[in-house]
């Protein structure tokens, strides 16, 4: 067309005396731009906005599958160019400036502002290195840190060396960060928030490649302190030390800073207010809502105000305690709202001691459910000590009963005056279990939490008001379900006490018409191994087999078959791959560790004739530490 080549042929043939043929060639294709491509690009462009006014409707589907596809690819992918060039700001800082551009550039700006410029520039390099995984992982903030950093990356590239490669390069990043700016959704106080180790493994990676670079590229000048201190035009090699000390410093900040940085409590949770507990709590069919009283959780509540779920943080991990609380109905949409706080927040989300109800739900939010136990499910109605099964326990009983035992219930209005004496029990257990309160999924040893529901209490005939065991009750919303929480003994207790106190408590829920009475989890029971099995499957068997924990797994399975109870299963539901095992460490963490601070009840050690208190120093500053051992010497109990 247009008789493209023939006509430029023909006038390089016929001007080549009046100018230099690569002249003449390069006037003709701006002509041929000029006179054919602009005209055409035009009138493509127009045409384009025409179809798509007349055939918007038939575009919109697929312009949203491609916004679609943009948003899931963006940030990942942001992610990797934003630590590409903090690399590429890195090592250009490394090697030997381009001395023609440094010339020109010398007549411009002062070698002063040039040297910080360079420094400057591996700064930003560093920092861009760090903020990429606050882009993979969609943080708002760390798309306007990007934004900030690449524009700066572009200015300093060009204030320290004319390196107009890598502004360009810069810039275009900029307009790719704010094309899929609504990619980046999740809103928290900092840019720089990830916690994985993997970025910041990678990033030192990145600085030793830069480091090591410079050390090539220099490997021919000789090192001398008196390098850190000069400044030329031609000082390459001493601006490349600075860049890198001063990048290393920053890394290692950031690294620690990490480290002591605790997590940030979760924007979307709050406490639970009271009116919203009775309408939820009354209509629950699990006694084990009052764990919603235990004062160490947060709560998401349904707009309805008659439902919610209980919410224990540690680190990144959400973990969910137990089914929602409240009409069955509630449950979908508040899994689902926590589920889109949780990504909101960059948070894992962990489920845990869910009812079979519950699995297609914790499925459908993208979870893996793992069998975590059993839980041990009496019928009050049919409950007898009768029968060769039930002989164990009927010989215990009644060997308690022959000791003048019995069970007393103390309403709620009066546990306030018992505490002190069941504090004393409560003290004698911890220690001869060597055990310490716990939290989340049970409750502990305090004031405000104990004076809430009605305690049973074992007495002797003689002593009605000195208590040789306790447990708190539960009791579920609609009177379906009676449980026990706290289930502690005086290290002096007779045989059979702890028997006694269940059997009268089944039929206690018997009078008041339960149809179930919930004698509690046999963790990491009913879990089949095998060489078929999953991996999470045959790691639960071989530790259920190993008989581990306080009181042993296998025994405690064994205690609570003496009652012949209906075992219902219980499962955890985490994500899949390492995000889960993560999830289960940090939920371990969290039922294991010590309760919040409040009116809780510190054990009182015993002391006497018969033991001594002995002080240790066991860290450093005012901490303190002894032991209560016996007069012969033996350790019987630690303190701190």
């Amino acid at each position: 067309p247009g008789g493209l080549g023939v006509f430029e042929g023909v006038v390089v043939a016929g001007l080549h005396r009046l100018g230099p043929p690569a002249t003449i060639a390069g006037a003709l294709l701006a002509y041929r731009a000029i006179y054919y491509l602009l005209p055409l690009a035009a009138v493509l462009l127009l045409n384009a906005v025409a179809g798509l006014r007349a055939g918007g409707a038939r575009l919109r589907p697929v312009l949203a599958a491609l916004r679609l596809v943009l948003y899931e690819v963006a940030p990942p992918l942001m992610g990797a160019l934003a630590f590409a060039g903090g690399l590429v700001l890195l090592l250009s800082g490394a090697v030997p400036a381009a001395h023609g551009r440094m010339h020109v550039l010398v007549r411009l700006l002062p070698l002063p502002f040039i040297e910080a410029s360079h420094l400057s520039a591996s700064l930003v390099g560093t920092a861009l290195l760090l903020v990429a995984p606050s882009l993979a992982d969609r943080l708002e903030s760390g798309l306007r840190a990007a934004r900030l950093l690449f524009m700066l990356g572009a200015a300093f590239s060009l204030a320290k060396g004319l390196d107009f490669e890598e502004a360009v390069v810069m810039l275009t990043l900029v307009g790719f960060l704010q094309l899929s700016a609504p990619a980046f959704y999740r809103r928290t106080a900092e840019a720089f928030s990830s916690t994985s180790k993997g970025w910041l493994i990678a990033a030192a990676a990145a600085l030793a490649i830069s480091a090591l670079s410079g050390i090539h590229a220099y490997r021919h000048v000789p090192y001398d302190n008196d390098l850190w201190w000069e400044f030329a035009l031609r000082g390459d090699a001493p601006r490349f030390l600075r860049a890198s000390f001063a990048a290393g410093i920053l890394l290692a900040a950031y690294a620690w800073a990490r480290l002591l940085r605790g997590p940030a409590p979760p924007a979307a949770l709050r406490a639970l207010p009271p009116e919203v507990f009775a309408r939820a709590a009354a209509v629950s069919p699990r006694s084990d809502a009052a764990l919603a009283l235990t004062g160490d959780k947060h709560f998401l509540v349904h707009p309805a105000g008659d439902a919610f779920i209980m919410v224990g943080v540690r680190g990144r991990t959400w973990s969910v305690m137990g089914d929602p609380v409240g009409p069955r109905e509630r449950w979908a949409d508040l899994a689902w709202e926590l589920r889109r706080h949780a990504d909101a927040a960059h948070a894992r989300l962990c489920l845990y001691q869910l009812s079979a109800e519950m699995l297609p739900l914790a499925i459908e939010l993208g979870l893996k459910p793992i069998k975590y136990g059993e839980e041990a499910i009496i019928a009050p109605g049919g409950f007898t000590l009768e029968g060769s099964r039930m002989k164990s326990l009927r010989g215990s009983c009644g060997r308690a009963a022959r000791e003048g035992l019995a069970v007393r219930i103390i309403p709620s209005g009066e546990v306030a005056h018992w505490l002190p004496r069941l504090a004393k029990v409560s003290d004698e257990w911890l220690v001869h279990r060597r055990a310490q309160e716990k939290s989340f999924s049970l409750g502990h040893f305090s004031e405000d939490y104990l004076c809430r529901s009605d305690i049973a209490v074992v007495v002797r005939g003689d002593a009605p008001d000195l208590p040789l065991a306790f447990a708190n009750l539960w009791r579920s919303g609609d009177g379906a379900e009676l449980s026990v929480d706290l289930m502690r003994h005086a290290a002096g207790a007779p045989p059979g006490t702890m028997d006694l106190l269940f059997t009268e408590l089944v039929r206690l829920a018997g009078r008041e018409g339960c149809s179930r009475f919930n004698l509690g989890l046999a963790p990491l029971s009913g879990v089949r191994g095998g060489s078929l099995a999953p991996g999470w499957a045959r790691l639960t068997s071989f530790a259920f087999a190993l008989d581990i924990g306080t009181f042993g797994l296998q025994g405690l399975r064994r205690y609570k078959d003496k009652f012949a109870p209906e075992w219902q299963p219980r499962f955890i539901a985490v994500p899949p791959g390492i995000p889960g095992i993560r999830a289960l460490v940090d939920l371990v963490s969290l039922i294991s560790s010590e309760p919040p601070p409040g009116r809780r009840h510190r054990p009182r050690f015993p002391t006497g004739p018969a033991c001594a208190m002995h002080e240790f120093p066991v860290a450093a500053g005012n901490t303190r530490g002894g032991l209560i051992a016996t007069t012969d010497g033996k350790c019987r109990a630690g303190y701190s």
